[in-house]
């Protein structure tokens, strides 16, 4: 079970977007993470009419190192850990290390 998944509030820690807080969009390995509107940069795209992209200068997410975002706290409202245990029907379920209230609830 992951600490991190998607769909997750998450705080950058580290690098030109430090202090914005966004959601990750999706995983593209173990290690690195796409977080929306965080590590935008200007790409150029070719024209491909067969597939009906119109080419220029488009701006997309890349990728950043999962160690440098982590899960953000709503109530405390500050970046936080994440612990495991299992709850009263037996499934594990992901906690706030700060004030053990449920992440998935």
């Amino acid at each position: 079970m992951k600490k991190i998944r998607k769909g997750d509030n998450v705080i950058i820690l580290s690098g030109k977007d430090r202090g914005k807080q966004s959601t990750i969009i999706r995983f593209v390995n173990a290690e690195k993470v796409v977080v929306r509107d965080v590590n935008r940069v200007k790409s150029h795209v070719k024209p491909n009419p067969s597939k009906n992209i119109i080419g220029g200068i488009v701006e997309i997410e890349k990728p950043i190192h999962i160690s440098n975002v982590a899960i953000f706290n709503i109530d405390k409202n500050k970046a936080d850990r994440v612990g495991f245990r299992f709850d009263e029907s037996g499934s594990k379920v992901r906690y706030f290390k700060s004030d053990g209230t449920l992440i998935d609830s």
